[in-house]
């Protein structure tokens, strides 16, 4: 299954699918469709079951198998992150040997990334350094596929789902939407985390915040005591944050808040958050903080409007985690162990559409693609270790 897994991840990469926040569409961009219907078409070939491509993009199969077990499912998404790369992946396999690797539009420098240093003599795969390869996800849809291919017309395995959904990297939208009732497996897996042995069943609380600011224009001329700069007061607003509590000062399961957008003119201005952290508490009183921030700036600022704006994003897979569904954790544990994987358990500083699922009730632990740097133009894929993430996945189906 090496070269199916291979060509099917070389095939997807090549369809440019980046989500685009600036719409409102699902999916935000025809890329993702396109791939979707590609992804029909194959699973048709093979004739899953109950295939389906709805109005939101959103592609589920099953492999109707025995009854008697509990069934699994895997949800993927279909977009790619736009990081201001090229949206054009064009992927290559490279041998390394030790040195700095030229991709072609971009050198890889051993020195600055270390981690590429235990893959000697291994075969890796690159974009040309234009574009992130997209292994988020892409290395995930192939394995699924793949995993259709081998197991299409097994009868000894229990009912396998697969959900293919669109936009997780602009919020998770594809999974928040996904029908449970085509994609309603007893328990389910992303696979969406980085190097070889990540397990995952941790991720930060998030939401996002919106301030509008707006101002009191004037000329100059005439502007004692009636202007009130909306470019200085965001700037003001800003101050007020702890900047020990900013993402580039905080790691593990430290959360933080991230002023990650700010405009202004002379009429108005808007500052953009995120919020994140993996303990529900701390987490609310992070979004407590920001609209005390605000209420402290609307009393010294009284001719000035300010209006906030502060919607969730995602939970923590963790937070739905009980007794009954804990087997989806259990069952992964036990097949690393089958496949003399050490697990690397971590809290993830991010989310999946785990996060969004778990929200609905479906408990959904992440583990690794093999893959390294995410939303890089130096983003990589070891052979090895994306093999091993397709064993995993095989024996969570066949140890069921």
């Amino acid at each position: 299954m090496k070269d199916i897994l291979v060509n099917n991840f070389l095939r997807y990469v090549k369809i440019s699918s980046q989500s685009d926040a600036s719409k409102k569409t699902l999916p935000t961009s025809s890329g993702q469709l396109e791939l979707a219907k590609l992804l029909k078409e194959e699973l048709e070939e093979l004739k899953l079951s109950n295939i389906k491509l709805d109005e939101n993009g959103i592609l589920t199969a099953c492999i109707k198998a025995d009854e008697s077990k509990k069934s699994i499912g895997f949800v993927a998404h279909l977009d790619t992150i736009d990081v201001g790369l090229s949206p054009n992946v064009n992927a290559q396999i490279l041998k390394f040997t030790g040195d700095d690797l030229d991709l072609g539009k971009a050198i890889l420098k051993v020195e600055q990334r270390p981690e590429i240093k235990k893959y000697l003599n291994e075969e890796i795969i690159f974009s040309d350094g234009s574009s992130v390869l997209g292994a988020d996800n892409k290395a995930s849809v192939a394995i699924l596929m793949t995993l259709a291919k081998e197991f299409a017309k097994n009868k000894d395995i229990p009912n396998v789902y697969f959900a293919f959904v669109p936009d997780e990297e602009i919020g998770l939208l594809g999974s928040k939407v996904l029908n449970l009732d085509d994609f309603c497996p007893d328990y389910a897996y992303t696979i969406d985390c980085c190097e070889l042995g990540e397990l995952m069943y941790e991720t930060f609380n998030a939401a996002s915040a919106k301030l509008f600011i707006k101002g009191v224009s004037a000329h100059p001329m005439n502007a004692y005591n009636v202007m009130l700069n909306p470019s200085i007061l965001a700037s003001e607003f800003t101050l007020l944050f702890d900047r020990l509590q900013s993402p580039e000062n905080t790691k593990d399961k430290q959360g933080y808040i991230w002023i990650n957008e700010l405009f202004a003119n002379q009429n108005e201005a808007i500052v953009g958050l995120n919020i994140r952290d993996h303990d529900k508490n701390l987490f609310e009183e992070k979004k407590e903080f920001i609209r005390k921030a605000v209420y402290f700036m609307q009393e010294k600022y009284k001719r000035a409007e300010f209006k906030l704006e502060i919607s969730d994003t995602y939970s923590n897979i963790k937070d739905a985690m009980n007794d009954k569904n804990k087997i989806a954790l259990d069952k992964l544990k036990q097949a690393f162990k089958l496949c003399n994987i050490e697990p690397k358990i971590i809290a993830m500083r991010g989310g999946t559409d785990g996060s969004a699922l778990s929200k609905r009730g479906l408990f959904v632990p992440n583990f690794f693609t093999g893959a390294h740097n995410f939303h890089s133009q130096f983003e990589f894929l070891p052979i090895s270790s994306f093999l091993k993430s397709y064993e995993v996945a095989k024996t969570l189906i066949t140890n069921s």
